[in-house]
């Protein structure tokens, strides 16, 4: 028998590299978007995190995915923001090149 109480940990991918940070964070008051960077052998890619801040009543800071109404335009505006960040981030990207 190999392991009798523990299995064996797979090894983590990029294991070395530790959390890796957004490229790009927005803020419009308690709303923020998050700017990911991924990438591929073949490609680079960006996705957006949504997030709302709120205070606890231990006053601790936490997020939360769902926003309410006075929320939607913020979000919809970082939406905005988060997407003219990224095609500028890629036609960077392509003059690097010479594309």
């Amino acid at each position: 028998m190999p392991w009798k109480n523990n299995p064996p940990v797979p090894p983590q991918r990029n294991a070395a590299a530790g959390p890796k940070a957004p490229v790009k964070t927005l803020r419009l008051g308690r709303i923020k978007a998050a700017v990911w960077e991924n990438e591929t052998e073949k490609q680079k890619f960006y996705n957006v995190t949504f997030a709302r801040a709120y205070l606890d009543e231990a006053k601790n800071w936490h997020d939360a995915d769902s926003f309410g109404r006075d929320d939607l335009l913020l979000l919809a505006k970082l939406a905005d923001q988060a997407h003219t960040f990224i095609f500028e981030q890629c036609a960077h990207a392509k003059a690097e090149v010479g594309e």
